[in-house]
């Protein structure tokens, strides 16, 4: 984590000499998730060229965790960005603040949206093979390494299960989910249906048994250096990390992507349960829904001011030219 300090010559004729004295930049503390790092990193260096009294501090982990450096360790930062928009009211509404009694947030944007896609490489199992249409059969073969996202930390994670569960009734196969997952951890993820809506229960402890062909890893962005390396042959991942880093894409339809609000209550016939007893306080249930990512400045945030700045810059017209560059999706916020 950089910390800048820029120096400003001042004359002190006290002593008839001539020094330099110190000048601190304003640090501004943003927690995003891992699917931000490309563009918000090209933010950093915009934002920072027009405010150069103000630096940056980006740090970037799965949206979940996100939220826990801020309500969990009470870190105090600036501007809190999530892949889940839901996350904010569920995790920063519910939370109190310690030293102010206040929530840790009581607003927020929805600024951007995205999809999930299936990211490969040529060197992938079966690359020459796959298409939109086979890749659920092709990645339930037991020797193909399919990466995914930890769900208790990351929302890519819970959301590829959710499409999983959803390509079911597009594949018409109606044993896909439990063929990809049954087997794979030490203690089972199980699924109940009532009333039309399917609840994925994910155990308080989720480690991958030493036979499985599902790589988990914290965070989706950290999947990639694996599908790059060989070590995984598939990596569910949302589509502008994909684009950004010129991965081969299998697309998702319309129905599975969570992209297309029209398909909304189809989305909704599924949804996420974690059996977390950190999460005594919530009821950690996340429903399928479109995709959309959520933005706000933190009631404890040191800098508030500057944040509000950041705000500005990102929804204005050279921040959504960056996020369009780095092919990640904007809403009207």
């Amino acid at each position: 984590m950089k910390r800048t300090v820029i120096w400003l010559c001042l004359l002190v004729v006290t002593a008839g000499m001539a020094g330099c004295a110190p000048r601190q930049k304003t640090p501004l503390l943003v927690f995003a998730a891992g699917s931000l790092i490309q563009p918000f990193n090209a933010l950093e260096k915009a934002f920072e060229a027009q405010y150069p009294d103000v630096d940056i501090l980006g740090e970037y982990h799965g949206s979940i965790q996100v939220m826990r450096h801020a309500t969990d360790l009470h870190e105090k930062i600036d501007v809190v960005a999530t892949a889940d928009i839901s996350l904010i009211p569920l995790l920063m509404y519910g939370s109190q603040d310690p030293e102010t009694g206040r929530p840790y947030a009581d607003w927020y944007l929805r600024f951007a949206t995205n999809e999930l896609g299936l990211a490969y490489t040529e060197n992938s199992l079966y690359a020459d093979e796959i298409t939109a249409e086979n890749w659920a059969e092709i990645l339930t073969r037991p020797e193909v390494k399919v990466g995914i996202a930890d769900p208790r930390f990351d929302a890519a994670g819970y959301r590829a299960m959710m499409v999983y569960w959803l390509a079911q009734d597009v594949t018409g196969q109606e044993d896909l989910f439990h063929q990809m997952f049954d087997g794979q951890f030490r203690y089972p993820v199980t699924t109940i249906t009532e009333d039309g809506l399917t609840t994925i229960r994910v155990p308080e402890v989720l480690e991958t048994s030493a036979d499985a062909h599902i790589i988990m890893r914290g965070g989706s962005i950290q999947l990639i250096a694996l599908l790059e390396s060989g070590d995984v042959d598939y990596v569910f991942e949302y589509e502008s990390v994909i684009r950004q880093h010129q991965l081969k894409l299998v697309e998702m339809p319309p129905e599975l992507s969570l992209r297309d609000g029209g398909y909304q209550p189809r989305y909704q016939q599924v949804q996420v349960r974690l059996d977390f007893q950190r999460f005594a306080s919530v009821k950690p249930e996340f429903r399928g829904e479109q995709i959309g990512y959520g933005i706000t400045i933190p009631t404890n945030a040191p800098h508030p001011e500057e944040a509000v700045l950041f705000l500005q810059f990102l929804l204005g017209p050279e921040g959504q030219k960056i996020m369009e560059d780095h092919a990640h999706p904007l809403l009207q916020p």
